[in-house]
């Protein structure tokens, strides 16, 4: 599967942005996805992750309460709506999907749990 991510912008403190990922190759109901992101100087940290049926969810403590993730596997695409957001929250976001439906461990947060990676979208939010 072919993962792009896009959406990403500038946008004040307290805004609000709408990330989507396109799948293509294969149907996205297949794959468990996830978002991810990069901070300056950072590592790469969970953000949000989906099941196949999008029934459960798993959200980072930082973002819990103002990101949502949704997918819509008729479109084979899936969303970060990203609410509230703060300076903290600048970085480059990735999608990321694995065809296994449950992560060994449940480690829904890990890289390592997710085979297929996007290209990043740039989230710069000023202050």
């Amino acid at each position: 599967v072919q993962l792009q991510a896009f959406g990403g912008g500038l946008v004040q403190a307290g805004g609000a942005l709408r990330l989507s990922c396109a799948a293509s190759g294969r149907k996205l109901s297949m794959y468990r996805v996830g978002w991810f992101r990069q901070g300056p100087g950072k590592e790469r940290e969970f953000v949000a992750a989906a099941s196949r049926n999008g029934s459960m969810k798993y959200y980072a403590d930082s973002v819990k309460g103002r990101f949502t993730i949704s997918r819509d596997n008729a479109k084979n695409t899936v969303y970060l709506l990203m609410n509230i957001l703060k300076s903290e929250d600048t970085a480059v976001y990735y999608c990321a999907a694995d065809p296994l439906g449950v992560p060994f461990g449940g480690r829904w947060h890990a890289t390592s749990s997710y085979d297929y990676w996007g290209q990043g979208t740039q989230v710069t939010v000023s202050s």
